[in-house]
């Protein structure tokens, strides 16, 4: 009986972790409505936590000597933030991970797919190209500094990774390849098969979010980084690339993608953060090898 029970215990800590046993659910609360039943998700909470995060750390940091933008600047950013973030991230899943040799029809061929954001995902880099497209409309409108704006946003963007990945392990998606049988922390996912798998939103929340946002909000509050523009932003640009390149080793390519990264040696994601990593590299080394802004400069009206 002792031997049973003892072989019983053995085989129970070797099973691996199974994401259903952790009761989680894709959303804080439902209810019915006369047009049928709401559900606040987290994924939508994690959006919205990332972009009042983004208002208060700008509103705050712009307060401080020589900020290149003003309140009403910073509020506008808000706004059209806010759409580059949604409209860029959906066209960019549209663009880069629908057609083509994805296995997938491309939504650009059907329109009222688009508006559909549960169907299908959001593309960091379409978000990234709508954040950028938005801050350069408020710019030009203002005559502000792009890339000193580009300095103060950047910093807020990995705490936004770090709640969004949070919820894409809520969520149960987004997982990670099946892992050897020594990692401990390996997990089974609901529609994912039997075999456990790295929850890769973890190590991404982990890298992409609070490593990454340590890093740049440190450098922003602590040291003089944001008197030498596009240093902050070449930080993050590289840093958040060089993460994803990383964490797309234990990351599941996407269904439609995974021929692509068998064929091509990297998944999609891991060739889209090389230019992005490039592109890092390059503003920080140029920011390096530049004076220092005048401190003393007035905060725009």
């Amino acid at each position: 009986m002792s031997l049973s029970l003892q072989g019983l215990a053995v085989a129970a800590a070797d099973a691996p972790l199974n994401w259903s046993d952790l009761h989680l659910k894709n959303y804080l609360f439902k209810f019915g409505t006369p047009l049928g039943e709401f559900q606040l998700r987290w994924y939508s909470l994690a959006y919205l936590a990332a972009i009042i995060f983004s208002y208060w750390h700008m509103s705050r940091s712009i307060k401080a000597p020589g900020a290149p933008m003003a309140q009403r600047h910073a509020d506008d950013l808000f706004f059209y933030g806010t759409l580059g973030v949604i409209l860029g991230g959906r066209l960019g899943y549209a663009t880069f991970y629908t057609g083509g040799d994805t296995g997938l029809p491309s939504l650009w061929s059907q329109p009222s797919e688009l508006i559909k954001l549960w169907n299908g995902g959001m593309s960091f880099h379409g978000g990234l190209i709508g954040v950028l497209l938005a801050i350069a409309f408020v710019c030009w409108r203002n005559k502000l500094s792009f890339l000193r704006v580009c300095d103060y946003v950047a910093v807020t963007v990995p705490v936004g990774m770090f709640f969004g990945r949070l919820a894409n392990f809520i969520n149960g998606e987004l997982w990670g390849r099946v892992a050897e049988s020594n990692v401990a922390w390996a997990m089974v996912f609901p529609g994912a098969g039997d075999m456990p798998r790295h929850p890769s939103q973890l190590y991404e929340a982990g890298l992409e979010g609070l490593l990454l946002a340590a890093v740049t909000l440190y450098l922003f509050w602590r040291t003089r980084a944001r008197w030498k523009p596009g240093l902050l932003v070449g930080v993050f640009a590289f840093g958040i690339a060089l993460a994803r390149f990383v964490v797309e080793f234990y990351r599941e390519p996407d269904a439609q993608l995974q021929e692509f990264a068998r064929s091509s040696g990297l998944s999609m994601g891991q060739w889209l953060t090389l230019p992005l990593m490039a592109a890092g590299l390059f503003f920080a080394i140029r920011a390096i090898s530049r004076p220092e802004l005048n401190s003393t400069a007035p905060i725009p009206e």
